[in-house]
């Protein structure tokens, strides 16, 4: 075909614009399959990051819970056993002296000398110690001449009153005069009261100079000697001379278990035993109580009575008290090594459902040496560790590593 012929073929074919199909581009298949890619990589990084932070979590809960462990205190933990059916309360108590109270000087001075000395039995109104005041006698002295000279102006006074009222009736004085005695003997009458008084006063304080006993009973304290100066009142270093006990009969304030408190009746009798006279026993009588619960112990205030003619029981002795009950009870045991003593008074430690240390204040009963009764404060469904240490605080987390059986006691025979 010639050249000609080539440009004719050219011009016969009509010319049509390009369609999209017709043009050069990515397929529709190409199309889904970026769209894909770009969906999937961001679940991807998405899912990755889930299971990174996860994993992470896990990780630092485990972490967590590893560093609680170690930093919790092992405890071993055992169950209150319920003790043998008594009728029978018995508690501890301190002795006391009925009455008790320091002897002060009234009037200041030296100290001369003192009569009695320490566990010497006096009686009411026995002299303990004489004082040299010589100021308060100088000053008496001084009192009794100015109340001499105020008794010789009132009787000048009287008479010249007498003889003005005389010489008024003849007009022989003007009525000013008059007057002006009749003041003046009121004047003087006073003035007499007066100087008596200070010398009365005066006399009370050279009374004072005698240190006597206020009641019978025995010298447990000197506080002073011979040649000491004395202030009066009860202030200042060494102002107490002596302290006197009443021990004819002694008091027993003893705290009774809430759980008890209606059985203890104004009149009953109790039995008092000391540790240091195991085979005697002394009658005593509940005198009275405060007729309130005390809010912290749970506990009401009771007096115990204890006649002591002899003089066997001393001031500060312990010794424990036994009460009758009407109804009998059954108190709770717990080994002697789960007891704090501190200075909230005597408390066991609980292992909470929470892991944690809660203390609990108690009230002890009977003491069997390697087990002690509990009258008040824990329960039978309570877990209370068996050795606790001293450290141990409210809230502290504990971890429990065992189970410790409480042996039954073996009830001391009754005297």
């Amino acid at each position: 075909m010639s050249h000609e012929d080539v440009l004719n073929h050219s011009q016969e074919q009509p010319s049509t614009p390009p369609t999209a199909a017709s043009l050069p581009g990515p397929s529709p298949a190409g199309k889904h399959s970026r769209l894909l890619w770009f969906l999937t990589i961001p679940l991807a990084l998405c899912v990755f990051g889930l299971f990174t932070w996860f994993s992470k979590s896990r990780t630092q809960s485990a972490l967590a819970a590893t560093t609680q462990a170690s930093a919790a205190e092992p405890v071993s933990v055992f169950r209150p056993q319920m003790g043998n059916l008594s009728d029978e309360l018995v508690l501890p108590a301190t002795l006391q002296a009925f009455s008790e109270a320091p002897i002060f000087a009234r009037t200041s001075g030296y100290v001369a000398h003192w009569y009695v000395d320490i566990g010497q039995h006096v009686s009411n109104g026995q002299i303990l110690a004489q004082i040299d005041s010589p100021d308060v006698d100088q000053q008496l002295i001084r009192a009794r001449a100015t109340l001499n000279q105020s008794e010789a102006n009132l009787t000048l006074a009287g008479v010249t009153t007498e003889r003005y009222h005389d010489l008024i009736k003849s007009n022989s004085v003007a009525q000013q005069e008059v007057d002006q005695n009749n003041q003046n003997l009121t004047s003087q009458k006073a003035a007499v009261v007066s100087a008596a008084a200070d010398v009365k006063q005066l006399e009370q304080q050279q009374g004072y100079e005698k240190v006597i006993a206020p009641f019978s009973g025995v010298v447990t304290e000197r506080r002073t000697d011979i040649g000491d100066l004395i202030n009066a009142g009860n202030s200042g270093t060494g102002a107490e001379l002596f302290r006197l006990s009443k021990i004819d009969v002694m008091r027993i304030f003893v705290s009774i278990p809430e759980a008890y408190s209606q059985q203890i009746l104004s009149g009953m009798h109790v039995s008092v035993q000391l540790t240091e006279l195991p085979n005697q026993t002394f009658d005593g009588q509940v005198a009275r109580n405060n007729h309130a619960i005390n809010i912290a112990t749970r506990t009401l205030l009771v007096e115990v009575d204890v006649p002591n003619p002899a003089g066997k029981l001393l001031p500060g002795a312990y010794g424990q008290v036994h009460f009758k009950l009407a109804s009998p009870t059954r108190p709770l045991i717990v080994p002697s090594g789960s007891i704090l003593f501190q200075t909230a008074g005597p408390q066991v430690a609980v292992v909470t459902a929470k892991n944690t240390i809660e203390l609990r204040k108690i009230v002890i009963g009977r003491d069997f040496g390697t087990t002690t009764e509990i009258t008040n404060g824990i329960s039978t469904q309570d877990s209370v560790i068996a050795s606790p240490p001293d450290y141990l605080v409210n809230g502290m987390p504990v971890t429990v590593q065992g189970h410790v059986d409480v042996q039954p006691p073996t009830a001391p025979k009754k005297s």
